[in-house]
């Protein structure tokens, strides 16, 4: 399973067009931003690793609306056998109706060899409420349904059958906030649980946080921390999967 920890990066791929934890400048001006982040290691003699995690993330916001989208990816390979493949995309829309309370619309995608996932196609809506919400911190609790459907690459046993893929009807629990807590440094996090609406159907959960630290108005030290939960993820597989990734970050405002 992709629970392999990404070593400390020891070069940028500055190059890359999807450069983990980017975290694109939020300003309530209608402009996109942009964030592209890389972190790599390389090691060679007595133990022979490498890794790369890359990660892009874009937001456009106004007054009362925000457009975020964004990608990440994980490969790493030990003593000449690859032990994480991840790849993880997705994209929301928040939209005030008051100014307390938002509707909002995500789809999600996610590829996971070592956990059986060829593919997980997910889009979720509903409403939240903002909290708190100033120059310096932001805290929104959301609610919602949706539908996901996984695919996998060997037939998995899940809810009592054997099956090649499994789609379900899926309630969604949220919170999520960002915290300005100096002018170079910013942390933001969010959780999802994801019930499913169907006997038997088990329940999925998503916790997703980044630190970022500005080096220079250019670039940052971007620490991430990923941890995914599926309460029946097949005979053999673990239900929880974590992943830690470090990386330098180049903002595009």
């Amino acid at each position: 399973m992709s629970r392999h920890l990404a070593l400390p990066c020891a070069f940028v791929l500055a190059a890359l067009p999807l450069l983990a934890g980017a975290q694109a400048t939020v300003k309530p001006d209608g402009e996109f931003r942009y964030s592209l982040a890389a972190g790599a290691s390389y090691a060679s003699g007595n133990t022979s690793a490498a890794s790369v995690n890359l990660a892009a993330d874009g937001v456009r916001a106004t007054g009362d609306s925000k457009w975020r989208f964004g990608a990440k990816a994980v490969w790493s390979r030990e003593d000449g056998t690859t032990s994480a493949e991840n790849i993880t995309a997705g994209t929301q829309y928040d939209r005030d109706f008051t100014p307390l309370y938002f509707g909002f619309g995500s789809v999600d995608y996610l590829r996971d060899k070592f956990a059986n996932i060829s593919g997980r196609y997910g889009a979720h809506g509903g409403v939240g409420r903002h909290l708190v919400k100033n120059d310096t911190t932001t805290f929104d609790v959301s609610i919602g349904a949706g539908y996901v459907e996984d695919r996998y690459i060997e037939p998995a046993d899940i809810n009592g059958r054997t099956r090649t893929r499994y789609g379900r009807v899926e309630a969604l629990l949220g919170e999520e906030s960002t915290h300005k807590w100096t002018d170079t440094t910013m942390f933001r996090q969010k959780l999802t649980l994801f019930p499913a609406l169907r006997s038997g159907g088990g329940y999925r959960g998503v916790f997703d946080s980044g630190l970022s630290v500005a080096m220079s108005p250019l670039l940052s030290l971007n620490v991430g921390l990923n941890y995914r939960y599926d309460s029946d993820p097949g005979a053999g597989f673990k239900k929880g999967d974590t992943l830690f990734t470090t990386s330098l970050a180049m903002k595009i405002d």
